[in-house]
């Protein structure tokens, strides 16, 4: 059992993987501010979808109160309240999931990427060092940038593109000096095109279901014949955990992936199995979007004992059959 903080802990990955650590007997509890792509962010009259991304995100802390996970509302840019609260708290693992978690968000809104990505990151940091806990970074597979054949691993040299990218990689350059300076022990986590159960993120998996539930058309960008390695949010929080109290993920960066690149197309392939009328398009590429693949996951199964177990046809099929149910149980309390 270990004593974990989240900062930024009500976020799609964050609240899974809550319930994820506490199901395991961790003692966790979730610092958020509620702010970046949640609900306190969803005010904007132009925001697609907001009310429906409401009645989520209410789910999402209905979820971790019936878990009787405690949830500390704090901006964790504000360092002196942040390490007020950790200190008290006096946690084994830091885990920072506080960031713009959007690549085309990150290009338009610069400064309010640095702002929640790296300076909520350097007060962690300092928290960290002084406590002598772990931390675990969650970084991303744009720190790659192109992939230079048909995977990574976590070897290969990183060349992001985009803001998102470079700023996911300038925050993996903090964590590793201050494990040179401090002897702060850390763990850098790379995940890879997520989905799952409560994502507002606006990801490709999320808005196919909900232009369909709507009766709109899919469009993709680019031939759809980009293989992304899509990961469902459980294969991921099961790796997380096993960063946060495995000896052997010190001082490692691992890609916690599914671990095979599968086409875009392959997607719509499993929508028509529940869906009818499944109408695509497919328009230009964004330029800025890295070309990817498959992660590399060998060094995460050597290490840690993880181990992927679902291909999208199992996950994204669950998916699915979520946000259907979800969606009927919306619109019966909305009318």
């Amino acid at each position: 059992m270990r004593k974990i903080v989240l900062v930024g802990g009500l976020g799609f990955i964050g609240h899974n993987l809550a319930t994820f650590l506490k199901s395991k007997g961790h003692e966790v509890t979730i610092i958020d501010s509620l702010g970046v792509n949640n609900i306190l962010n969803f005010n904007d009259s132009d925001i697609l979808n907001k009310e429906l991304y409401r009645a989520i995100l209410n789910n999402r802390i209905d979820i971790a109160n019936d878990n009787n996970i405690k949830i500390m509302v704090e901006d964790a840019r504000n360092y002196h309240q942040l390490t007020r609260i950790i200190k008290n708290l006096n946690p084994e693992v830091i885990v920072h999931l506080a960031a713009v978690s959007h690549a085309n968000r990150s290009n338009k809104t610069p400064h309010d990427t640095f702002d929640h990505s790296l300076r909520t990151l350097e007060n962690v940091l300092d928290i960290s060092k002084d406590l002598g806990c772990r931390l675990v970074y969650m970084s991303s597979s744009m720190v790659y940038g192109d992939f230079n054949g048909k995977s990574v691993t976590e070897d290969t040299i990183c060349k992001p593109k985009g803001i998102y990218g470079t700023l996911k990689y300038a925050g993996e350059l903090m964590v590793k000096s201050y494990s040179e300076v401090f002897g702060l022990p850390y763990s850098i986590v790379r995940p890879s095109a997520l989905y799952g159960e409560r994502c507002v993120s606006r990801r490709v998996g999320q808005i196919f279901i909900e232009n369909i539930i709507q009766g709109k058309k899919i469009e993709i960008n680019g031939d759809g014949n980009e293989k992304l390695d899509f990961t469902y949010i459980i294969d991921l929080i099961d790796g997380i955990e096993k960063c946060c109290v495995s000896e052997k993920a010190k001082n490692q960066t691992f890609n916690i992936t599914f671990g095979e690149g599968r086409k875009i197309n392959e997607l719509i392939e499993i929508l028509k199995y529940e869906f009818e009328n499944v109408e695509v398009g497919y328009k230009k590429r964004d330029n800025l979007m890295p070309e990817r693949g498959t992660l590399n996951n060998k060094k995460s199964i050597n290490l840690l004992g993880y181990k992927s177990k679902y291909p999208i046809e199992k996950g994204y099929l669950e998916y699915i059959r979520w946000y259907k149910k979800f969606w009927i149980d919306y619109q019966k309390k909305s009318y």
